[in-house]
């Protein structure tokens, strides 16, 4: 059984489950996958989703995500996960439950204690302390504060009595080791993978950009510096437009192309509210099937990331996805991201926020653009492969098995 509080129709799901998942099954495992849906999204995707896992030995049942009241709502979800995946354990009688962070997590624990399953606890992050840092759980608020904490509590468990811990980041895995009671740990660690075979530069014709362009009323003297994914949260968007604004003040053939399943209008104000012209800005949703076409009109991509403790663990998908596409980017250093991008000399890395740091980034913006798409898809595919990510699952799996 395979649990996420995160949705296989969230664009975390299609990108960093069912690839897994769908790859794995081809060796024999056979899959229950329990996951939380937000409805909108659910009615949108869900033919999306069928269809991905129709040829596969994949049982989808999905869960309803609630948010509200706080706190109560996540209450409510936990009986819900708990009475459906002892249901579900009942009729399969599973040999490994892969845990997809931490409420899934509990779920893990408890059915290991129970009836002796093996549990992977695929950590993903500190997820406790990334509430914290995205202010959503404030610990100056005694309820969160006691969550926070009885989380906290949890992880350690989490950690002692997984048959297999995977972190995002060697980062992560260093931090953990050093701590004297973590020391004999089995953590392997895993990065955020990207599909090569989808995510492929080789595979966008240059008449589809060329077309895509026309479509989208873009000039083919424009430059395009692109951002991917979700906005808000801990990435942090009015970096990214300040950031933009003097790009585009000091060279106006820059338009920026934002990907994202968000709230267009929202992105549009904030972008507005940062000094961005609307003609300078495009904003658009993209199913998976066609985002590399759009992810090709980039000439570069950005991606800013609050630099917090939580942090440290942080893999973005979008990185991975990039590289596939030969586009080089302009990020800060969190994770294993710094390491990787200038080991590979794939990017530029803002030291801090400050135009100071933005200018010196802009100066080299040219020579950034002059690299080579070939160079930069074959150090993705080293490194964030599916087909990696997929190998060391299986062998994790094997292991605990035996």
């Amino acid at each position: 059984m395979y649990i996420s509080y995160d949705g296989l129709t969230d664009p975390l799901g299609q990108s960093q489950i069912l690839p897994y998942v769908k790859e794995l099954s081809k060796h024999g495992f056979q899959f229950t996958i329990l996951s939380f849906e937000k409805k909108k999204r659910f009615q949108r995707e869900k033919k999306w989703v069928m269809k991905a896992i129709d040829a596969h030995d994949i049982k989808w049942v999905p869960l309803w995500f609630t948010s509200r009241p706080p706190v109560l709502s996540k209450i409510y979800d936990r009986w819900q996960l708990k009475k459906t995946a002892l249901k579900l354990h009942r009729q399969e009688k599973f040999d490994i439950i892969h845990c997809r962070s931490y409420v899934a997590a509990e779920m893990g624990l408890y059915l290991k204690k129970r009836w002796r399953i093996k549990f992977l606890f695929d950590m993903r992050g500190f997820w406790a302390d990334e509430k914290v840092d995205k202010g959503q759980w404030n610990l100056h608020n005694y309820l969160y504060r006691l969550v926070y904490k009885n989380y906290k509590i949890k992880e350690r468990e989490f950690l002692l009595n997984a048959d297999c811990i995977v972190t995002l980041t060697q980062a992560s895995k260093n931090y953990l080791l050093s701590k004297p009671e973590y020391q004999n740990l089995n953590i392997e660690v895993i990065p955020c993978c990207a599909d090569f075979d989808h995510f492929d530069f080789h595979k966008v014709l240059p008449k589809e950009i060329s077309d895509l362009r026309g479509k989208l009323q873009i000039p083919e003297s424009a430059r395009i510096i692109s951002y991917l994914g979700s906005v808000g949260g801990w990435y942090l968007t009015n970096e990214m437009f300040s950031f933009f604004k003097m790009l585009m003040t000091q060279f106006p053939e820059y338009t920026m192309l934002i990907l994202t399943k968000d709230d267009t209008e929202k992105v549009k104000t904030e972008a507005s509210f940062m000094g961005i012209p609307d003609n300078k800005i495009f904003i658009i949703y993209s199913n998976r099937e066609q985002l590399p076409q759009f992810m090709a009109l980039s000439s570069c991509s950005i991606f800013f990331i609050q630099n917090c403790f939580s942090a440290m663990n942080c893999s973005p998908t979008k990185h991975a996805e990039l590289m596939g596409m030969g586009i080089p980017v302009i990020c800060n250093d969190i994770g294993d991201t710094g390491y990787i991008v200038n080991s590979t000399d794939t990017g530029l890395i803002v030291d801090d926020f400050s135009k100071d740091s933005f200018q010196e980034v802009i100066n080299k913006i040219r020579d950034l653009e002059k690299m080579n798409k070939e160079y930069i898809y074959s150090c993705g595919k080293k490194r964030f492969d599916l087909n990696l990510g997929v190998q060391k699952y299986l062998t994790e799996y094997k292991r605990i098995l035996n």
